[in-house]
């Protein structure tokens, strides 16, 4: 295609053309000839480069395809979260390694029921974490977020729950140095609770076992503040059939701070025939060689004492009260035998006769008074149910 252009203004740089239709075009002036002044006449041939289009296109899709591999297809991959080992009151998580492919990464945190429980340290070193201070017998639910520059990205939801104090399967045992048939008989006694035994430390050991208190494995275990006990804390716990305290089985604890075999416990829950016998020679804790004052040994209101009358059976018939008359003759007959008795005891004479006749006329009040109350009719045998005119009972009457 050739075009007819007019020159009309030549700056430094930049010509002015016009077209013939009267049209204003910046061309660069460098690309015209040297000659060219205004008003000089100009022939510009154009056509399309198809080659050049081709080369162009083709370098576009190749670029196009790289970023597609680099940033498309490599993604940071989704945690997934799984449990190692799990305890009464702890449990061990782990995942795979982090990949991250082209993004960088931000942050990867656990959460625990919902809520952040914090940070994990060098999250591409790091593969699991242990959680502590848990809730016997729990369920709890976990997942990790993972923040990076290209996203976030959340594991899966792990739904946990820790062991009951008779599961033994959690413990999780590294022997340390321990004689040849101890240790035998320690791999029996973890095999037979259903255990685990390791023999390095691991984050989900629980226990180290041993004798001695020297050695690599030692050293580690005090490090990471795992429990140091002896083997008979595996046997106690076999014996009790439950997790037991390790305070009385440390290397340096004493032997009597022990328990195995004697949880009050357990003796409640299931009492055995074969203890009945032996309460009989448990001895007895001594009376208390000081007596008791009446009132606190008996159970009735007022001031007990011999002086009280027994209460006359109910249902039968007092027998008759001696007449008024005679009660004159019984106090002088009272007086005399007074008299006789206070002679040979007081050398006083007098003065006893007096005492002892005060006396008798004092106690003669009482004795009517008792009288006049067994006058009284007697009381039906069962208060609680009266009886009618027939002598049945009224609840039965009722009934």
């Amino acid at each position: 295609m050739l075009v007819s252009l007019t020159v009309g203004k030549v700056d430094a740089g930049v010509a002015v053309l016009l077209t013939q239709d009267k049209r204003l075009i910046e061309f660069p002036s460098i690309l015209l000839p040297s000659t060219i002044t205004s008003g000089s006449i100009v022939d510009i041939e154009v056509k399309q480069n198809h080659e050049a289009e081709q080369k162009a296109q083709a370098a576009f899709a190749a670029l196009q395809s790289r970023i597609l591999n680099t940033y498309g297809i490599n993604v940071p991959a989704t945690p997934v979260l799984r449990l190692r080992n799990a305890t009464q009151t702890s449990l061990v998580l782990e995942w795979d390694p982090i990949h991250l492919a082209t993004t960088s990464l931000r942050s990867l945190s656990l959460y625990r029921n919902g809520s952040k429980a914090g940070n994990i340290p060098r999250p591409l070193e790091t593969l699991s974490t242990k959680m502590s201070g848990l809730q016997i017998d729990t369920e709890y639910s976990f997942y990790l977020v993972l923040k990076t520059s290209g996203g976030v990205y959340t594991s899966n939801t792990l739904t946990v729950k820790t062991h009951t104090m008779n599961n033994l399967t959690g413990i999780t045992v590294t022997p340390g140095i321990l004689p040849p048939q101890l240790r035998e008989s320690l791999e029996m006694a973890i095999e037979r609770i259903g255990a685990k035994m390791n023999d390095t430390i691991r984050i989900d050991t629980t226990h180290f076992v041993c004798t001695e208190g020297r050695g690599r494995e030692w050293e580690r275990a005090n490090e990471m503040n795992i429990p140091i006990v002896r083997p008979e804390w595996v046997e106690g716990c076999e014996r009790e059939g439950k997790i037991i305290g390790v305070r009385g089985y440390y290397l340096d604890a004493d032997p009597k701070q022990r328990q195995v075999g004697s949880n009050p416990s357990l003796a409640q829950a299931r009492p055995s025939t074969t203890n009945a016998p032996q309460q009989s020679n448990i001895p007895q804790r001594p009376k208390d060689p000081t007596p008791k004052s009446p009132d606190r040994e008996s159970r009735v209101s007022g001031e007990p004492g011999p002086e009280m009358l027994p209460t006359p059976p109910l249902g039968k018939d007092l027998p008759p009260t001696p007449a008024d008359d005679n009660d004159d003759d019984g106090g002088e007959e009272e007086e005399e035998e007074e008299e006789g008795k206070g002679e040979p005891k007081d050398p006083q004479g007098p003065t006893t006769e007096s005492k002892g006749k005060g006396k008798a006329t004092d106690e003669e009040p009482a004795d009517a008074d008792e009288d006049e109350d067994e006058e009284e009719p007697p009381e039906p045998q069962h208060p609680s149910k009266p009886k009618d005119g027939n002598g049945a009972e009224m609840e039965d009457v009722a009934l």
